[in-house]
């Protein structure tokens, strides 16, 4: 089957991975989007698991304040090297992640990985911290996070 350029570009938009990867998995899927989504997610988790052994050296420290500003979260995200925590799709992800535990009150991290993610419920924190370990190409963790609430 054909995969035309359209289609590569669309799916590599929705998830943010190479090229490459992208046109694999849609030849794979004989063009059916819906299981070349489904093999990339496959992939990326086979990709974080052998991630997840690697020493996390930097990160970022994320705040979050609801516009009330009655509960707000700090937290940290690490990662491998200082080149991914000054990415901005890593900013993004520690951001969204402390909005989350603002939001959801998580008891502790373990708590949190399992919860449905606040913009997403279709996936848990978990599911997406592996679509970005597989997107950025290294291991990503959450350190701690702390919740201030009035």
């Amino acid at each position: 089957m054909d995969i035309g350029i359209e289609q590569i570009k669309a799916l590599r938009d929705r998830t943010g991975l190479s090229v490459a990867e992208v046109k694999k998995a849609l030849t794979e899927a004989g063009g059916d989007e819906a299981k070349a989504i489904a093999l990339l997610k496959e992939r990326g988790g086979a990709i974080a698991d052998k991630k997840s052994s690697r020493e996390l050296g930097a990160g970022i420290v994320e705040a979050y304040v609801h516009s009330t500003r009655r509960v707000g979260c700090m937290m940290e995200l690490m990662c491998e090297t200082d080149f991914v925590a000054r990415n901005q799709d890593f900013q993004t992800l520690a951001h969204d992640i402390a909005m989350h535990v603002a939001a959801m009150k998580p008891a502790n991290v373990e708590d949190l990985l399992a919860q449905p993610f606040i913009k997403d419920p279709e996936q848990t924190i978990k599911d997406l911290i592996t679509q970005y370990i597989a997107k950025l190409g290294e291991n990503i963790q959450i350190g701690r996070f702390e919740l201030f609430e009035i």
